[in-house]
């Protein structure tokens, strides 16, 4: 008896058409497209916030800062600079949330109002320390040999420097105001993007896919756009989340010592300075204005943490 050999089922014409009409993909086709795929991410970042309430709370704290560095009508409708003599030295209450301060300001409002000028000041120092710093570890992770070497002795000095000395050194020489301030914070970090992109660079370039990009003939402004830069900004994107909290600390600070935008203009670090002399009978002068340099810069530093390592573990 001769045994018949049984090949593979063929997909019937009419079976595809059934499932077709019925919404059901063939067996070899993926049932997810773009949009799955989109909505897919958007819940998998829904439930990784659902997940974590704090670091829910610091992207609701930043939000609103931003917002009212943008808007600052949205959440005061009080002048800063203008207040009322006889309401002078009232506590925090529902008329004025954070009291009013030894003119009758209503403190709430300044802290608004001076959220645009302290974030515009942070953001021109943190665009500064990323542009010049990256621009420098780039150079000197890519090209190598003597120009890594003269450009990595230069970011040693600089790190060998307290950065707010450095900044305070740095705003001496330029003069004050808000602007010449950020500068100076910007520069003073520059060695630890410098360091940071290095680093990256260096990794990246050793790896197999560069390596085979260059023997197939690309050109090194190749490599470098398609290759390595998008491989190493990851870590670079981070640092400049953690240098944003630490740069609104050496904003204020320096505002603080009366370094920047002269008086009545309601920075953060001026409002604390402001309200130093009223400790023993108005608390809520400085300690209100510190609570929200507090709250941002902790808010930057968990949304930084959250990005370095939870995100890309949970992805």
């Amino acid at each position: 008896m001769s045994r018949s050999r049984i090949g593979p089922r063929t997909q019937d014409p009419v079976d595809d058409a059934t499932g077709a009409g019925l919404g059901l993909a063939p067996p070899g086709e993926p049932t997810t497209g773009p949009g799955s795929a989109r909505r897919v991410e958007v819940r998998r970042l829904l439930r990784f916030l659902v997940l974590r309430p704090g670091l829910l709370l610091s992207v609701l704290v930043v939000v609103l800062v931003v917002l009212a560095s943008f808007g600052p009508g949205l959440f005061a409708s009080r002048d800063p600079l203008t207040g009322v003599p006889a309401q002078n030295f009232r506590g925090p209450s529902g008329a004025h949330w954070f009291g009013t301060d030894e003119l009758g300001r209503d403190v709430f409002s300044r802290v608004v109002h001076g959220a645009q000028l302290s974030l515009k000041a942070t953001l021109i120092a943190v665009a500064v320390a990323f542009v010049v710093g990256s621009l420098i570890g780039l150079v000197a992770g890519f090209v190598g040999r003597w120009v890594d070497d003269v450009l990595m002795r230069c970011v040693d000095v600089l790190l060998s420097i307290p950065a707010l000395f450095l900044s305070l050194a740095l705003v001496t020489a330029l003069g004050y105001g808000t602007v010449k301030v950020a500068v100076a914070v910007g520069i003073a970090s520059v060695a630890s993007f410098a360091r940071v992109t290095r680093a990256e660079v260096l990794r990246v370039r050793q790896a197999v896919f560069v390596e085979a990009s260059r023997s197939c003939g690309a050109r090194w402004y190749s490599v470098l756009g398609r290759h390595v830069l998008p491989n190493a900004a990851g870590p670079v994107i981070v640092l400049a989340t953690l240098d944003f909290g630490s740069s609104i600390l050496a904003v204020s600070a320096l505002s603080f010592l009366g370094y920047g935008a002269p008086p009545p203009a309601p920075e953060w670090g001026t409002l604390i300075s402001d309200g130093r002399n009223y400790l023993a009978n108005a608390w809520w002068l400085t300690a209100l204005p510190g609570l929200a340099i507090a709250a941002t810069v902790l808010a930057t530093n968990r949304i930084a943490r959250a990005l370095d390592g939870e995100w890309s573990r949970q992805r």
